[in-house]
């Protein structure tokens, strides 16, 4: 028992100097890893900001040489007329004497093809508007965190009593639903929603948000007004601008609210953005514009000529470019316009019927309306459900309900602390919550992986080392599918699996008790040379399986290490096309915006 205990002594110390040389050993492998990885961090930010430099340098080049040739020649009615060709057959149709028959069909069997399934049998309150204080629904944003399909987030702004429910309602594909109201007061309060399956496109969801009139006399507070504005720009893919009549001065002047984004929004949290820089930005995260104009009863024509709906709408963009005080302020809210947004679309209507039966059209049978009035109203939706995109986030992240729900949380909750709503602020809200979530499903798979397929104790430690190779590498590819943004690995670290490996290693440590079993009846002298013979045979021993575990672990490690580099080199080279084309998106719509 002596010399069993001696043995035992000389060997846990024996143990210990090893394995402090294996932890300082495996201490500089790390020290050496990160170093690897912030010198290659270092690179791809180096390369990043040259190739944005590059990219401005491009820019400012070809919008000089444009500048050269619109003196010349102005080509933008050839763009013009190349951007509208998939467009010219649906609204030719609307133009014809087609009988009221053709518009039913249309509008029952194409245009409301709904899937059996709703999301919502009605629209539900998102944001309230409480006395001037804006209040995310909670029960709402349950139901929009259920949503794991895209989201297409169709937003519609406009005067009060200027019909917004009504078209809300058609592209819900139903009669009723968003409340019309049919006296002077605004009926909508805050923003609504309605969730239901997309009509043209399987596996997505349409989200409609119908927002709460603006310039009613009775709330006095211009405020609310614009915060309403810009949360419906923010949260949309298509914005949908309601007016009524034309296009004139007087309907410029009510959209001054576009004006004021520049006041209301910021595209990156960095101080050093200047705000005409800020702006420039708007571009690459604005939803598409599309302005109905109804009860519309002028002939679409000039000089003489018919003109498109679009074409009336390019025409009243145009822009004085004078020096004038009063001149600037006439440019302003059209400049916005063409700047802000990438993409532009106009409808029209007519009144659908007259007197009284105006304020019942939730009762009124599509027969009861203007055949006219409906062709249009189908041109409109057919559009809305062939046209409308996914919403998504710079570097292309694609929303689904989850994701919207945390921009209506951020957003809300920066405008009620009394600052302004930062698209990149929300982003990186967004990515820290689902890296913490994707790394959670990482880990609770490796976990499973390595309950599922490792029997202990195994045979040999390579067998243990090929399923934790095969689990953690597995774990990876969950946390690259279902995160994003994670700029310094702060998430990718967390995957490392050598603490689990440890704690499994450390149990082989019973081995020592059985190579020290000795035979009881050996005198002393041959328990004297068994004990030495022992010492060495076990130091040997340990000595082979420390080395062996420690190049298998370091050898693992390093797969490992080129594993994680590899993806993280493919995410980031993945995001900096991303960049670049979202650069490229913003350089075509500056040119095609370009002052004639």
């Amino acid at each position: 028992d002596h010399m069993k205990a001696e043995s035992s002594k000389i060997i846990v110390k024996l143990m210990e100097e090893m394995k402090k040389k294996y932890d300082q050993m495996m201490e500089n492998k790390d020290r050496n890893h990160q170093k690897h990885v912030q010198q290659l961090r270092e690179k791809m930010e180096r390369d990043r900001a040259q190739q944005a430099a590059e990219q401005e340098k491009i820019m400012a080049l070809t919008l000089q040489f444009c500048e050269f040739f619109l003196y010349f020649g102005d080509q933008s009615s050839v763009s013009y007329c190349l951007s509208v060709t998939g467009e010219i057959k649906f609204g030719y149709l609307i133009t014809m004497a087609v009988p009221l028959q053709f518009y039913n069909v249309l509008l029952r069997e194409q245009v409301y093809t709904m899937a059996a399934e709703v999301h919502m049998p009605g629209p539900m309150c998102l944001i309230e508007n409480v006395k001037g204080q804006l209040i995310a629904n909670q029960e709402a944003l349950g139901i929009l965190s259920d949503i794991t399909q895209p989201v297409v987030v169709v937003a519609i702004v406009g005067l009060y009593r200027t019909g917004k429910s009504y078209l809300m309602n058609k592209l819900a594909g139903k009669q009723t639903g968003f409340s019309l109201g049919s006296t002077v007061q605004s009926h909508t309060k805050g923003i609504w929603m309605w969730c239901v399956p997309h009509p043209q496109k399987p596996g997505h969801t349409l989200v409609l948000l119908d927002t709460e009139g603006l310039g009613d006399v009775e709330k006095g507070d211009n405020q609310n007004d614009c915060w309403i504005f810009a949360l419906a720009i923010l949260l949309s893919s298509t914005f949908v601008y309601n007016s009524m009549g034309a296009i004139n001065q007087q309907a410029m002047d009510q959209l001054h609210y576009v004006t004021e984004l520049t006041d209301r929004i910021r595209s990156r949290s960095s101080p050093k953005q200047g705000e005409v820089k800020d702006s420039d930005e708007f571009v690459s995260f604005f939803p598409d514009f599309v302005w109905t104009l109804r009860d519309f009863s002028l002939e679409l024509k000039v000089n003489g000529e018919s003109i498109s709906a679009d074409e009336y709408l390019e025409n009243s963009l145009k822009l004085i470019q004078g020096t004038s005080e009063k001149e600037k302020e006439f440019d302003l809210p059209r400049l916005c316009i063409r700047k802000f947004f990438p993409k532009k679309k106009c409808f029209v209507f007519e009144r659908p019927v007259h007197g009284k039966k105006l304020g019942q059209l939730e009762s009124l049978q599509d027969q009861d309306l203007d055949s006219d009035f409906m062709g249009q109203v189908a041109e409109f939706c057919s559009y809305v459900f062939s046209c409308s995109k996914v919403k998504t986030l710079s570097g292309g992240i694609k929303v689904n309900g989850a994701r919207l729900k945390s921009l209506v949380v951020t957003y809300v909750n920066t405008i009620c602390s009394g600052s302004l709503p930062c698209i990149e602020n929300a982003v990186l809200a967004l990515s820290q919550t689902e890296n913490a979530s994707a790394v959670q499903k990482a880990v609770a798979n490796y976990d499973q992986q390595m309950t599922q397929k490792l029997q202990l104790p195994t045979e040999s430690l390579q067998e243990m080392m090929n399923v934790h190779r095969a689990s953690e590498k597995e774990a990876i590819k969950i946390f690259m599918k279902n995160s994003f943004k994670d700029i310094n690995q702060v998430f990718l670290t967390e995957l490392a699996a050598e603490e689990a490996l440890q704690k499994f290693l450390q149990s082989k440590e019973d081995m020592i008790d059985s190579v020290l079993q000795t035979d009881k009846t050996l005198t002393e002298k041959e328990k004297e040379i068994e004990v030495k013979r022992v010492k060495a045979e076990t130091a040997s021993k340990i000595r082979e399986e420390m080395q062996k575990k420690n190049d298998q672990l370091m050898k693992e490690k390093e797969k490992s290490y080129e594993e994680r580099m590899k993806k993280l080199t493919e995410k980031m080279e993945k995001e900096q096309a991303q960049m670049r084309a979202e650069q490229q998106r913003i350089m075509e719509h500056k040119l095609q915006n370009k002052p004639e």
